[in-house]
């Protein structure tokens, strides 16, 4: 797609990681029975393993678009759009409230009112998600009779100095394609609800906020998720807020998979299931560990291979408790100390704790360091003013 869909996407994601991010942990690995007929162990084993193999691959995949994006952008000399520490200290905050009011709103109004308006709100991001998403593929897969036809719309307000842009999008006709198809799949969605739907839109809203959503350092990485850490343990132990919303609240914003598949195929309905929130946001913190080995050099990723080993554990861990306690766990109780542990200790052995604690993915320059700068470009100026004036007088 084109390049400002990024800014567009990006925006999306963030305002879904605030609104869903904690209302999907406890749909966290829950398996909904409605009565049913409980599954049999072949059919759990197959839904966990299923949805461990769905975590993973966004996180993956996104960490390695973070790379190259971070490599985009440094190249075109664009200003990065990171998670600051303020961003990361108000952020478990800033879910709590939107979680709160969620919880409040499926109180007061109908539960079939709000849902068919979230639905349409998560339509339009889940097309423009899944379409950036699919971009690469189809314009890697679109035959040469197709041809690649740019347009650009572009729509401005006043003129000269006062000239702004209100629509400045480029895309070409393998973009249209790309939107079309990610169209179909969300009329499907909307039409049927299908799970597979689901876990399309899911997928492409997690590997899209592993790429786009950047934390600029390790400390804010570490504020992040020490928020949310003690965030999700109040929530998901503390009250049935959690709980009541993620029951209530119908969106792509969990991945899910049937637990019966084997006795019913497809038309399976015995899901269990995974919020996003414990996908992307231990995802955005191992895309940072992979950059931060991308900057070094190394042939191997070290930290990145490590944590994505431990974040795995993590998960694991979260699916067995789960299972044997038969109640929702607040999955980023494991998965935090695992993320966290694992790159300090790995550290600590191989004496790199500074480095690990000084990289940036765009340091900015320091306030001396660029008056100074400020002080020579004028004084430069200055001096080349003065020899052309002595040069008119002779």
């Amino acid at each position: 797609m084109a390049e400002e869909v990024i800014g567009t996407v990006k925006n999306a994601i963030k305002g879904i990681l605030e609104n869903v991010n904690s209302n999907a942990s406890a749909n966290k690995n829950e398996t909904i029975t409605n009565e049913k007929k409980p599954s049999t162990p072949e059919g759990i084993a197959v839904a966990y393993g299923s949805l461990v193999i769905m975590a993973m691959l966004p996180i993956i995949f996104g960490s390695i678009r973070s790379v190259k994006l971070h490599k985009l952008k440094k190249s075109t000399g664009e200003k990065a759009d990171t998670m600051t520490k303020k961003d990361a200290m108000y952020f478990p905050l800033i879910a709590s409230v939107a979680l709160f009011g969620l919880y409040m709103f499926f109180q007061i109004f109908q539960k079939v009112h709000i849902n068919l308006l979230l639905t349409g709100y998560f339509f339009v991001l889940g097309v423009i998600a899944l379409a950036h998403l699919l971009s690469p593929v189809i314009n890697s897969l679109m035959p040469a009779a197709v041809p690649k036809v740019p347009f650009h719309i572009h729509f401005t307000k006043g003129e000269g100095k006062h000239k702004e842009d209100i629509i400045n999008y480029k895309f070409s006709t393998h973009d249209i394609v790309c939107l079309i198809i990610s169209s179909v799949i969300g009329v499907w969605y909307l039409l049927k609800k299908h799970w597979i739907a689901n876990n399309m839109f899911g997928l492409a809203f997690a590997i899209n906020g592993v790429e786009m959503l950047h934390l600029n350092n390790f400390v804010t990485g570490v504020i992040l998720l020490s928020g949310l850490f003690f965030y999700d343990i109040f929530w998901v132990f503390g009250t049935n807020v959690m709980v009541t919303v993620a029951k209530s609240f119908e969106a792509p914003i969990k991945l899910v998979f049937p637990q019966d598949i084997l006795e019913n195929g497809f038309t399976a309905s015995n899901f269990a299931m995974l919020g996003l929130g414990d996908i992307v946001i231990p995802g955005i913190f191992i895309a940072l560990l992979l950059r931060f080995d991308d900057s070094k050099k190394r042939k191997t990723r070290i930290y990145f291979y490590s944590t994505l080993a431990a974040y795995f554990m993590g998960l694991m861990a979260t699916i067995f408790v789960m299972h044997v306690f038969k109640h929702a766990q607040p999955a980023l109780l494991y998965l935090v100390p695992a993320c966290m542990g694992t790159p300090l200790l790995v550290a600590l052995v191989r004496g790199e704790l500074k480095v690990l604690f000084a990289y940036e993915d765009h340091p900015e320059e320091k306030p001396e360091k660029k008056e100074k700068k400020e002080k020579d470009e004028s004084g430069s100026s200055s001096g080349s003013s003065k020899k052309k004036d002595s040069k008119k007088a002779k």
